[in-house]
């Protein structure tokens, strides 16, 4: 064999051997003839002709990014500093290579000013109460301006939020001062409960005989531990009222 022919065996061989690609399963190639999109491949092994095509990977699996600090102030005029953090996947292969030029950074600098818009439309109180439903309404509007590029926004999450220190100590004493008004409520509705029932009980000891008398003995047993020191002489309720009736008597006699 001539020696032109081994060229020519070894060319084609190399062309083979270079030109072959392995795709993952998670995956897709989109290929370029001659800087034209040629279609996209699956995953296995697959053969381009180098010279003339190349392959541009793209993964399909949920990617994050994330949104560094911004500094953003409420609709009430308030500074706040904010992050977030962006998951999203790729659809579409050949739209995310022919669409946009870095569909990653386009997601995250499209989603760090949708954060900027939405927080800048919300009062602190706000922020800090519906965390969840402000992520949604700023995932909506990045799905909505990546679905072009075949990109999925999945999720978006708010972060830490960060806040001036004069406004942490006014929310600090504002707390407090719901604590301090919750226990004085408690403590007032308790005294109500047990002035109920001490009325209830007190309906009870006066609709039975004596018993007014042997609840005040069982409160001198009570407060005199020790009787041999001091005597005390409890004249029944009743014999203060025969009293009381016998006085009044007298009084109507003596006006006669």
């Amino acid at each position: 064999m001539s020696p032109l022919f081994w060229w020519i065996f070894g060319i084609i061989a190399f062309l083979i051997l270079a030109g072959l690609r392995v795709i993952d399963q998670y995956e897709r190639g989109v290929i370029l003839t001659l800087g034209k999109y040629a279609g996209t491949r699956g995953p296995g092994l697959t053969w381009i002709l180098i010279v003339f095509q190349r392959m541009v990977k793209v993964d399909l699996r949920i990617a994050t990014t994330d949104i560094p600090q911004q500094e953003v102030i409420t609709r009430d005029n308030v500074t706040v500093g904010i992050n977030a953090v962006v998951y999203f996947r790729v659809e579409s292969a050949e739209k995310a290579i022919l669409e946009v030029q870095d569909f990653r950074q386009a997601v995250a600098l499209y989603a760090q000013a949708a954060l900027r818009d939405v927080i800048g439309g919300v009062e602190l109180d706000s922020l800090l109460s519906e965390r969840d439903k402000i992520a949604d309404e700023i995932k909506k509007i990045v799905d909505a301006a990546t679905d072009p590029w075949g990109v999925d926004v999945g999720t978006i999450k708010l972060q830490d939020i960060e806040l001036p220190q004069d406004m942490k100590r006014v929310m600090a004493k504002q707390a407090e001062a719901e604590r301090e008004r919750r226990a004085i409520i408690i403590q007032a509705a308790g005294e109500y409960s047990a002035a109920e029932k001490l009325s209830q009980a007190a309906q009870v000891l006066s609709s039975v005989p004596s018993g007014i008398s042997l609840r005040t003995l069982q409160t001198i047993e009570k407060i005199n531990p020790d009787p041999s020191k001091t005597v005390i002489f409890a004249l029944p309720i009743e014999f203060l009222e025969g009293i009381k009736s016998l006085a009044s008597f007298l009084k109507s006699k003596t006006k006669e």
